[in-house]
């Protein structure tokens, strides 16, 4: 094992896996040698935990989650939170109005253990999106959602190619937006974090409380919204297929998540 790394982050969506129903038997085999080697793994991802929980519990992990682009750290195990983040008022409420500017209506995420997400009356994410809450979603005035909650983030899923660059460059002027190709449905994702709050945010408050060297992190993942954690890695890992923007930051490639690319980092951890 690279004797350095204290740490294994990894992405989930294009990364862990292309289809969370299909996982390479390579990467559950990896998984198994990580934790055998007796190496924390901690999961940094866009997901809600309602959405990561039950995917990664078909695999039989339960373990840290940096949610939500950095918003929020949770033990998914214990439900224990190990950060917390979001935007300030006026950070909410300026990327509402920037998103009702271009005529759509945003998923809110909240930090709320009944209802963590947010909708309007006519929500422009996806239809399959938004049945995947389930119980989690409540229908809301969503500017008074800005105005009275704790705001955690902003996406939208399945919407036009050019809507969602125009949202993206409208956002760059009060957040951090993320576009990217949408893999669960047809179309692109825009996903909103606070202006200079990111992935690592999680991962150095999960270093800081378990005594952990932040200095000692391996990171793999394949996104724009992965750019300031592979950045901020010792060892950054990135799969062949990743956005460009993420290869710029890439100390190894490894295979594509389709095809078991994960399991690639134990030949750079040293575990055989």
């Amino acid at each position: 094992m690279t004797p350095d790394i204290q740490l294994v982050v990894t992405d989930l969506d294009g990364t862990l896996w292309e289809r969370e129903a299909h996982v390479h038997e390579r990467t559950r085999a990896a998984l198994g040698a990580v934790t055998a080697a007796g190496l924390p793994l901690v999961v940094a991802t866009g997901r809600r935990s309602g959405s990561a929980r039950p995917a990664l519990s078909a695999l039989g992990l339960a373990p840290p989650a940096v949610l939500l682009n950095g918003a929020l750290g949770l033990d998914l195990t214990s439900g224990t939170r190990f950060h917390r983040g979001g935007f300030d008022h006026a950070g909410a409420v300026a990327v509402l109005a920037a998103f009702h500017d271009h005529g759509v209506e945003p998923c809110i995420y909240i930090d709320h253990d009944d209802h963590p997400v947010c909708v309007g009356s006519a929500p422009s994410t996806h239809p399959d999106h938004l049945v995947s809450f389930g119980d989690d979603v409540v229908t809301r005035d969503l500017v008074e959602v800005v105005r009275s909650a704790h705001v955690l983030a902003f996406g939208v899923l399945g919407i036009p190619d050019g809507l969602a660059r125009a949202l993206g460059m409208a956002l760059e002027a009060v957040a951090e937006a993320h576009v990217d190709r949408d893999r669960q449905h047809r179309g692109m994702s825009v996903t909103v974090a606070p202006r200079g709050r990111s992935k690592w945010d999680g991962v150095a408050a999960f270093c800081s409380e378990h005594q952990l060297d932040v200095g000692a992190v391996m990171a793999i993942g394949d996104g724009p919204n992965d750019i300031e954690l592979l950045a901020n890695a010792a060892v950054a890992v990135v799969p062949s297929d990743a956005h460009p923007a993420a290869r710029l930051h890439a100390d190894h490639i490894v295979g594509r998540a389709e095809d078991g690319g994960w399991a690639d980092i134990l030949e750079i951890l040293g575990i055989t």
